[in-house]
């Protein structure tokens, strides 16, 4: 309980150089490189301030690194996955997972979540049990996108669909929408939704995308997608833009093969990733990387297991320094091409930091063992691993995680906080919400 104790103390601490209040007032400490102000600085003589040579300022204290280096190679291989759930409460897989490898988070599908009263549980168990193991508060993460990709309960009255928000096309709307879901998800004890989808459907065959993109200018879905990004971001959920670099002109559905795009840099600098350089401009923590080809730029690996794509760029050319996560690891787009934990390895290789994987215990202990191996063979080396955790956990300070339970769930006041919204939208709300 202490060392959880101190992680509440560290992510809050952290969130108060942002003004929130934390763990105890400390005196303001200046960014690295910057000097104090002239009124804090001691005054110094003629021969004082030239004498040679000067001695260099004390670093300030990063609580985000120093906990880092005091992490265990278990803990900090466990902050990269973030995993599925098997069955609808707490069993000794979960425990397993938060006690023995210190997954830095869950994500919950429609199997996992039954009704309001066993997901506010579920997410309440998850938390106390992690508390209980001391680790660094979870990620309880879920697909909430709206229209047909919805995982909510049953009495929650469903958000639009992406289609329907973008054909509206008014900005404020979007954003009172993004609100309104991520507080739901808030109110649940949830702190990651995996949207808004940024694709441009450019392709009117692609049923993967579909009526899940908000439209097929890319400026109409920056408009309006980054809006839904910044309403979730003011619930203090964490909006997780994908599926980078646009998989808005694919066919193939990456859960069963792996897609292939022909397009050349030129052109996705003009369409495909306007939306997500406009996110990342408009302050993006997070974003998904898809399981998609892009022979022209890498023949090889896909986008999500590829250097060049990861690192060259989304981190470099786009300069994008917040968390990078992959699509599902379990898709037929890796799983018929690669063996997991291969794939694990090189997608961390290739400037990933969190691995998601959905489905099966098996698979995700599959991924930590040939991660941890890799970092232990030096093919990942610790300062690569110690990157990823760093940004992680600077994210999870942001966001302020806790492991504390939620609280009660007035369903009523969620729907009509939602409804509200889609009015400006002229759009009904679909089936849910009674």
């Amino acid at each position: 309980m202490k060392k959880a104790a101190r992680w509440l103390c560290l992510l809050l601490g952290l969130a108060a150089a942002a003004g929130i209040e934390g763990c105890g007032s400390q005196s303001p400490v200046p960014p690295a490189g910057q000097q104090p102000p002239q009124s804090l600085q001691p005054e110094r003589s003629g021969n004082e301030a030239a004498q040679e040579p000067v001695e260099p300022a004390m670093k300030p204290r990063d609580d985000i690194r120093d906990r880092v280096e005091a992490m265990s190679l278990d803990e900090k291989v466990g902050q990269l996955l973030l995993v599925g759930l098997e069955g609808t409460e707490v069993d000794g897989r979960a425990r397993e997972w938060m006690h023995t490898y210190h997954a830095g988070g869950f994500i919950l599908f429609r199997d996992n979540i039954q009704n309001a009263a066993q997901l506010a549980k579920l997410v309440g168990d998850l938390k106390e049990a992690n508390r209980s193991s001391g680790g660094v508060p979870l990620w309880l993460s879920l697909d909430e996108e709206g229209g047909r990709v919805s995982r909510m309960p049953a009495e929650l009255a469903k958000p639009p669909s992406a289609a329907a928000v973008g054909r509206a096309d008014k900005p404020a709307a979007s954003l009172a929408v993004g609100r309104a879901v991520g507080r739901e998800l808030a109110a649940f004890g949830m702190n990651m939704n995996f949207a808004p989808v940024l694709d441009v459907f450019s392709n009117p065959a692609n049923t993967v995308i579909g009526d899940r993109a908000y439209g097929r200018d890319p400026a109409q879905v920056s408009r309006i997608g980054i809006q839904t990004m910044k309403g979730l971001q003011s619930q203090q959920v964490a909006a997780v833009v994908k599926h980078f670099p646009g998989h808005g002109d694919t066919v193939e559905d990456s859960h069963y093969g792996l897609p292939v795009v022909a397009h050349d840099l030129e052109r996705l600098r003009k369409l495909e990733l306007k939306p997500f350089a406009e996110a990342i401009t408009s302050g993006a923590d997070a974003v998904m990387v898809a399981h998609i080809l892009l022979p022209k730029l890498d023949a090889e690996a896909p986008a999500s297991l590829s250097r060049r794509i990861v690192t060259g760029l989304l981190r470099e050319e786009m300069d994008f320094g917040g968390v990078v996560v992959t699509d599902d690891l379990v898709m037929g787009a890796i799983t018929k091409r690669y063996d997991l934990g291969q794939a694990g390895v090189q997608a961390v290789a290739a400037g990933v930091d969190v691995l998601l994987v959905g489905h099966g215990h098996e698979a995700g202990t599959a991924v930590f063992s040939a991660v941890k191996r890799a970092v232990q063979e030096g093919v990942i080396t610790e300062a690569r691993l110690k990157e990823s955790v760093t940004r992680i956990l600077r994210l999870k300070a942001k966001y302020r995680l806790t492991d504390e339970r939620p609280g009660a769930v007035d369903t009523a006041a969620l729907n009509s906080g939602l409804k509200n919204a889609m009015k400006e939208l002229e759009v009904t709300a679909p089936a849910g919400g009674k």
